[in-house]
């Protein structure tokens, strides 16, 4: 089912939706302020399964995480690094996506995370609305592997179709460009892909910051 947000009762209809079919462990598309993205209950692991089974990706490619507070970070982890809170403090919510060392307690499973999550606060209001209901959402771009991510709900629709049980329409994407990575889990922080958020700007918080390929 498409909703479309742009539209006040379809928008409160639809967040409704999301948030009901989430919690029963299916799969929903919901904007960003990047791309379009395929979304599950991360703590739900046959919910994230289908998730991968979507796109056609395998456990070798976990999908990062979407919260809906800063504060969730903090959930997440054992002992969140400087670096990483000084980041979140600065670029969140945003085009941001931090690499962490996930808790050992955490009742997830993500796929061959090797102990680590990429978590992210998005800047878009359904995403972040959707995220204060759930909670952490793996998220994905809503894309089968292989094709153009989604910058809209229906072109997320055409190529997911009946795998995913409600699509959320906000119109097209503003500034379609994937979020920036940054790695806090080794002795110093690492940016393992260039994106929305310039390395210099980065710097200016982490002076010690690695480039991509550095």
């Amino acid at each position: 089912m498409l909703y479309d947000c742009r539209s006040l009762a379809d928008r409160d209809r639809g967040i409704a939706a999301a948030v009901e079919a989430v919690k029963s462990g299916e799969l929903v598309v919901l904007p960003t302020d990047t791309v379009y993205g395929i979304g599950a209950d991360a703590f739900t692991p046959y919910a994230v399964k289908a998730l991968l089974d979507a796109k056609g990706r395998g456990r070798q490619m976990p999908p990062p995480v979407l919260v809906g507070s800063r504060h969730t970070l903090d959930g997440l982890v054992f002992s969140l690094p400087k670096n990483a809170r000084e980041l979140a403090d600065a670029f969140w919510p945003g085009a941001l996506t931090i690499v962490v060392e996930h808790a050992p307690s955490l009742q997830w499973d993500l796929g061959d995370t090797g102990g680590t999550v990429a978590v992210r606060m998005p800047l878009h209001p359904v995403a972040l609305e959707v995220l204060r209901e759930t909670g952490p959402m793996a998220v994905s771009s809503a894309n089968k592997t292989g094709q153009p991510p989604a910058t809209t709900a229906q072109e997320a629709q055409d190529q997911l179709d009946y795998s995913v049980r409600v699509y959320l329409e906000a119109g097209p994407c503003p500034d379609p460009v994937p979020s920036t990575i940054v790695d806090v889990t080794g002795d110093q922080p690492r940016v393992l892909r260039d994106g929305a958020i310039p390395f210099e700007k980065l710097r200016e918080v982490v002076p010690d910051l690695i480039p991509a390929g550095g």
